[in-house]
């Protein structure tokens, strides 16, 4: 039987992924748009995830900042709960504040719940010492109550870091000249929480002859009207992205990324935008850099890393590519990125491993038909093509997965049904010439493809390639110096 800790592991990534949508699939790998959420069938509609982590007994421990711990009663719960959708959340998570969804096996659970009845939430510093809580109501958390929890905290500190700035200004007057400089740089080491508290120390040490202080970011607006008004504007985006309206979707998305700079969403929703459906590259790095340059929540900071490693491996840097992806996983995981760390190592003709990624994607949405059918591609594979195939059939009219679908007819050496829904994806679900020869490309170079790689239907089917840049290797043939033809 899992542990509660297993279950609950099980049940958010679940939750926060399985409801996403799934557009074109990116060749192998599949899913992308919707902010990097996309990875199952339906229409996603949340904006501003909280990124919840599950605690990884292997990663670093949270040092600085805050942990906001958040207790659930029950899997249900976690499904029903408001606080699986928040801005106000999601921004504090990218000033240093770790949202972490725990249980009662964490050592720290009875010191932190104490003889409260779950669900609750505690907020605490990182040593574990509880700062406030908030008690269920009926059963149930209330988001509302939650925001309040951390900000009334948030302000608390930021009135103690008013009045650092104000014990360092009448230093400098007193012409305690170190003290003040000593002062000045607390409130900078503290420009994740606080940048513009933090930029304003900076301008005074620049005064006083400090040095090497460093780059201050800008600091996230938390105005309530102005926040609802780029939640609506992200939820109209999003609306627009999932009826495949992508100008309409690329507008909006730019009009909330314009109402607030230092808000990560935005921009991951427009470079995944620009990636995925779009195949502006050059946009999407542009605005993934942005993301990694910026204090960003892990949710982002996990979106850019696989973007970045995906349209690296393309551009023919497979093992940069590949890290890209791993650290991505690493800092938040993606169903996305598991997939195309799947067909990463498909394409390394390591099956162990490509096995293994697909397992992590399937975990999060075991019923799924499109990861069904994403996991069937390595079955085929694998040598179990008929299991493939029955899965191939069963989800036959699934227009999201006609490339994975071509994948698994054409290793069962079935060639015109391949090609009939390799043709289908080309031209009937993908509506951007830029992404349609980016993929028509990647089925080029695809191991499941291996069969038409000569054929001169397939090599029509896929024509846009042609002319292109220099056709990447697999990184299997990049390490030995070998070129596809």
């Amino acid at each position: 039987m899992k542990s509660l800790a297993a279950r609950f592991v099980a049940f958010v990534l679940v939750l926060i992924f399985a409801s996403s949508p799934v557009w074109a699939t990116c060749g192998g790998g599949g899913g992308g748009g919707g902010g990097g959420m996309a990875g199952g069938g339906g229409g996603q509609t949340t904006a501003y995830p909280v990124p919840w982590k599950v605690p990884d007994p292997k990663a670093a421990p949270v040092k600085a900042g805050l942990i906001l711990y958040w207790f659930p009663a029950s899997a249900d719960e976690i499904k029903m709960s408001s606080l699986r959708e928040s801005r106000e959340l999601s921004l504090y998570a990218s000033q240093c504040v770790t949202m972490q969804l725990d249980d009662m096996r964490d050592p720290l659970a009875e010191k932190l719940v104490g003889g409260s009845k779950l669900p609750v939430a505690v907020l605490a510093t990182p040593d574990g010492s509880p700062i406030g809580k908030v008690d269920n109501k009926d059963g149930k958390l209330k988001v509302g109550d939650v925001e309040k929890l951390v900000t009334t905290e948030m302000k608390s500190r930021k009135a103690n870091a008013d009045t650092t700035l104000k014990d360092a200004k009448a230093k400098a007057d007193a012409g305690d000249k170190p003290a003040a400089i000593a002062l000045y740089q607390s409130l900078v080491a503290q420009k994740c929480m606080f940048p513009d508290k933090a930029k304003d120390a900076a301008k005074e040490l620049k005064k006083l002859g400090a040095e090497n202080i460093g780059e201050i970011p800008v600091a996230p607006i938390f105005d309530q009207k102005i926040s609802a008004q780029i939640v609506r504007t992200m939820k109209r985006g999003l609306a627009a992205e999932n009826k495949a309206q992508y100008v309409l979707a690329d507008k909006l998305y730019s009009e909330a990324h314009s109402m607030d700079l230092a808000d990560p969403t935005p921009l991951r929703f427009l470079g995944e935008l620009h990636r995925h459906h779009i195949g502006d590259w050059e946009k999407a790095k542009m605005e993934f850099h942005q993301i990694l340059d910026m204090p960003a929540d892990p949710l982002s900071r996990a979106v850019a890393l696989h973007g970045l490693g995906k349209i690296t491996i393309h551009e023919g840097e497979f093992k940069k590519g590949l890290h890209l992806m791993e650290d991505s996983v690493a800092v938040y995981p993606l169903a996305l990125a598991y997939r195309n760390l799947a067909v990463y190592w498909n394409s390394e003709g390591d099956l162990t491993q490509g096995n293994y990624y697909t397992e992590k994607a399937l975990a999060m949405a075991p019923q799924d038909p499109y990861n069904l059918v994403f996991a069937a591609v390595f079955m085929a594979a694998s040598g179990k093509k008929e299991e493939a195939l029955k899965i191939a059939m069963d989800n036959i009219n699934l227009l999201p997965a006609s490339y994975n679908l071509a994948a698994i007819f054409a290793q069962n050496g079935q060639k015109e049904k391949a090609l009939d829904l390799l043709k289908r994806h080309f031209y009937k679900y993908e509506r951007y010439q830029d992404v349609r020869a980016k993929e028509m490309m990647e089925a080029r170079v695809d191991a499941v493809f291996d069969s038409l790689r000569q054929d001169k239907d397939f090599i029509a089917l896929t024509k846009d390639a042609d002319g292109r840049l220099p056709m990447p290797m697999s990184p299997k043939e990049a390490e030995g110096g070998m070129k596809m033809n």
